[in-house]
């Protein structure tokens, strides 16, 4: 039967319609495609290993009761003998100055008030003389500053000074001592008691963790610091005064104070800067109950010798250093890599736990950060950022068209 011109317009129109359809239908696709997001690619990660160092091995003294730490380390590096209080002698003189600075704070370049000495200085100076305790001159009228008198109680270990700062500061020796007391607690330094100005009381006691603490916050106030690393100073009214700490200046030795007593026998409160690699420390520690000055100051170089030997200037990372890598579905990658080197000083056998995170990727330009890895250093946290060594860019329209399954998750 001849097919109608009305038959064929109607098979025209519907291969139109078709047709249209179809080109709607791809056009919609390739847009649904290229506007999709790409989806995020996993990163396989590299988890260091944790790792200590060799252990340290101190050379303890071998007599009485030592300890030491360190500026930034809490507590002790280490410690060794008899750990009770025992009578301190003259390093209870670093407790008159950091009582008399709470009073009276001096900055790192101050001179402080002026301080007027009087007849009652004169007795104390006397009376150290007779008594064969150390003394610095002193005349009635003298003037000096504050900081000029810190330095003649500390670096000759002069008595009648110490009793002279305290009651300037404070009115009287008991309300010094109260003071003192009160300080020392205040602190956490309950092994500490002061019962007189100088340390020739046996009843002034501490113990050898005590003392490091002592010894650190001395070094914390930039004017105490200063005086205790002075070999010399010259004062009005007592001339050119010397340090009795003869360490000083050797074994990186800047401080802090010697004390000798019959009750407390030879003691010696230091500190000293080690550079260990590229960084520095201040250790600070103490050796008590020795024969004589000497003896101390044997035991103490050969102490610091094997503290140094005990820090570790340890590489955690360098820049560049592979973490772990991205490879996306549509065939390209890019490796994960510390952003920047990182180093610590760490003591002896301290762990270091390195945990490494980072996000999924989807693009990214190379040098983006994407995620850390953080070293744990004994208790300090050290976090350098990980970064794309590579770009991620879009695959493109070829790959998003014949992949809808990736990209709509099908």
């Amino acid at each position: 039967m001849p097919t109608t011109r009305r038959a064929t317009f109607r098979r025209r129109r519907i291969l139109v319609f078709g047709l249209v359809a179809a080109l709607l239908g791809t056009g919609g696709y390739a847009a649904a495609t290229n506007l999709a997001p790409v989806p995020a690619t996993a990163v396989v990660l590299s988890q260091p290993a944790d790792s200590t160092q060799a252990p340290a091995q101190l050379d303890w003294p071998g007599f009485g009761g030592s300890a030491v730490g360190a500026v930034g380390f809490s507590g002790l590096l280490g410690e060794d003998g008899a750990q009770n209080a025992v009578p301190m002698a003259s390093l209870t003189k670093m407790v008159v100055a950091l009582v008399v600075l709470e009073a009276h704070p001096l900055g790192e370049s101050e001179d402080g008030p002026d301080i007027t000495f009087t007849d009652q200085d004169v007795a104390n100076y006397r009376y150290e003389m007779a008594s064969g305790g150390s003394f610095a001159p002193v005349v009635a009228g003298l003037v000096l500053s504050e900081r000029q008198a810190l330095t003649a109680m500390l670096l000759p270990s002069a008595n009648n000074y110490a009793a002279s700062l305290a009651v300037w500061a404070y009115g009287s020796e008991s309300a010094y001592l109260a003071a003192a007391n009160a300080w020392l607690a205040s602190k956490g330094l309950t092994d500490t008691v002061v019962a007189d100005l100088t340390g020739l009381s046996a009843q002034s006691v501490s113990t050898p963790a005590n003392l490091v603490e002592i010894g650190k916050f001395a070094l914390a106030n930039p004017a105490l610091s200063a005086i205790v690393a002075l070999p010399t100073a010259t004062l009005p009214g007592a001339g050119v005064v010397t340090n009795t700490n003869r360490l000083l200046g050797s074994y990186g030795v800047n401080g802090i104070k010697t004390g000798t007593t019959i009750a407390a026998g030879a003691c010696l409160l230091f500190s000293t800067e080690l550079t260990i690699g590229s960084k520095t420390v201040t250790a600070v520690g103490v050796v008590l109950s020795g024969d004589n000055q000497i003896e101390v100051r044997a035991a103490v170089t050969a102490l610091i010798e094997t503290v140094r030997a005990g820090f570790h200037d340890v590489q955690l990372t360098e820049a560049g250093t592979s973490y772990g890598d991205y490879t996306t579905s549509w065939g390209q990658s890019s490796g994960l890599v510390a952003a920047e080197g990182a180093s610590a000083l760490v003591w002896s056998d301290t762990s270091i736990v390195s945990v490494v995170e980072a996000d999924p990727a989807t693009l990214g330009s190379a040098g983006e950060a994407v995620g850390t890895v953080d070293f744990q250093v004994g208790e300090d946290m050290v976090s350098v950022p990980l970064e794309l060594d590579s770009t991620l860019s879009d695959p493109g329209p070829a790959w998003r068209f014949t992949n809808p399954g990736e990209l709509f998750g099908w």
